[in-house]
């Protein structure tokens, strides 16, 4: 996996060493840009599958930011569906957490297509990989496995409270 930074004073070597001890996305160039915002610094990152890209941005100039993500929703009762998020505010104080955060939620997306086969988003496992993982020091495909079976055990707890 190849790691490319085109950040002003972030180097390649630099930018591998802070995603050091995260899981490889086979096959696929990691591509770290700066993210020039206009009120505010937030979380930005995108996967191309066609082109085998993992896009990061990391806000330029970067200031300390919150950033609140949702790791799941449950269903609220009656007939309609609504839903209830449960969310989390994040705080984010150097770039390298931001760096490591997006490219968890990233690299879940990848994981979810190129190994399991999925097509959806999954836009709620994937922020709760990140959130349980962004801070250790190592992580692996049996982290990605358990934010998957949090996803199936709040369906099972919802549909049980249905009933």
């Amino acid at each position: 996996m190849a790691i490319h930074s085109n950040v002003a004073g972030l180097s390649d070597q630099q930018a591998t060493a802070m995603l050091g001890g995260l899981p490889p996305a086979v096959g696929y160039e990691v591509v770290i840009k700066p993210l020039r915002y206009r009120r505010s610094p937030h979380l930005a990152a995108w996967t191309e599958f066609e082109a085998r890209r993992i896009t990061l941005q990391v806000p330029e100039p970067f200031l300390p930011f919150t950033e609140t993500v949702r790791y799941a929703a449950r269903r609220r009762p009656g007939k309609a569906l609504r839903f209830s998020w449960l969310s989390e505010e994040v705080a984010f104080s150097t770039p390298r957490q931001v760096l490591r955060f997006l490219y968890l939620h990233e690299w879940m997306h990848w994981y979810l297509r190129e190994r399991l086969g999925r097509k959806g988003f999954a836009e709620t496992a994937c922020d709760r990989f990140a959130l349980r993982n962004y801070l250790r020091r190592a992580v692996g495909v049996a982290d990605a496995k358990v934010a998957l079976a949090r996803g199936r055990q709040a369906r099972r707890h919802d549909a049980a409270g249905m009933a």
